[in-house]
């Protein structure tokens, strides 16, 4: 072998070996990122169906502005999350949240009460899992990060392409002058760059973690008292079973 012929072996194994490197590790930051934003969806679905329905039912409960106020503010809750004023108004909407659930109680108002209850319970257990996979949505968008500097601090792309031209690759434009190679260089690494995920906040909300059931039993007890008596008898006929069963 020749020393032209070694010097293009060599050249061509320096280039396999630096693709290998460069393509493996950005598959790993790639697949990374598929996984994350696939657990962004579905913990958007927790937020959206499991969250978001016992909320709007004590909402609806509530009735009042006022006493919806009071709950948030009881609650550290920020009163943007899933709040309307025409969903207290709705009976299409309400019939569909409370469609076929079941009460406890021995009175109409102690069903109320209790379901006001009973939906706090529910909403503090789905918020208390969600702020877990909340946890681990940031731990994991924080190591992709790590990863993209990492990776990005090995392999510069246009450092890179002015090396592997100096193997003997062929010149984009023979009449090029070396600082326009660099720019050339530089413009195709910018468009192979990894994007650094977004902040976890402008995909879900960061919800606190709510207060103990038993630490707020009562001050939920006076806010259904005071929610009972603003009910239409319409609404209220409901909780004269043991299951809610919306009107035809």
């Amino acid at each position: 072998m020749g020393v032209d012929d070694f010097e293009d072996y060599l050249s061509v194994e320096i280039k396999s070996e630096m693709a290998h490197s460069y393509f493996g590790f950005r598959k790993l930051i790639e697949d990374d990122s598929l996984e994350y934003w696939e657990k962004v969806r579905q913990y958007s679905f927790i937020l959206e169906k499991r969250i978001s329905f016992d909320l709007i039912r004590i909402y609806i409960l509530l009735h009042q502005e006022e006493l919806i106020d009071a709950f948030l503010e009881l609650c550290h809750l920020d009163k943007r999350l899933f709040y309307d004023p025409y969903l207290t108004e709705s009976t299409t909407i309400r019939d569909r949240l409370f469609e076929s659930v079941r009460m406890r109680g021995l009175s109409r108002k102690g069903r109320f009460q209790n379901f006001l209850l009973d939906c706090y319970d529910r909403l503090s257990l789905y918020v208390k899992s969600y702020r877990k996979r909340y946890r681990e949505l940031q731990d994991l968008r924080g190591d992709i990060v790590d990863q993209i500097r990492v990776f990005e601090k090995k392999h510069d792309m246009a450092a890179i392409m002015v090396f592997l031209q100096s193997l003997g690759t062929e010149k984009m434009d023979s009449n090029m002058e070396r600082g326009s190679e660099r720019g050339v260089a530089q413009a195709i690494a910018n468009r192979m760059k990894i994007e650094v995920p977004e902040n976890l906040e402008y995909h879900l909300p960061a919800l606190p973690e709510l207060p103990d059931y038993r630490d707020i039993k009562h001050d939920l007890l006076r806010l259904a008292e005071q929610a009972y008596v603003l009910q239409d008898e319409g609404f209220l006929v409901h909780f004269a079973n043991k299951l809610f069963k919306p009107r035809a």
